[in-house]
């Protein structure tokens, strides 16, 4: 029990510190069209 509690806490650590790098050295280009949303007035209410 003890080697798979290990082997999982290492899995975990493995995948934040790959992640974390992935989200440094990537790229991520920013929005090139702006989105615009109509509201419907109904969804506010006047209480």
């Amino acid at each position: 029990m003890g080697k798979v509690l290990l082997f999982v806490i290492g899995l975990i650590f493995a995948a934040l510190i790959g992640g974390s790098a992935y989200l440094i050295a990537y790229d991520i280009p920013a929005p090139t069209t702006s989105v615009e949303r109509e509201l419907d007035n109904a969804r506010f209410t006047n209480n």
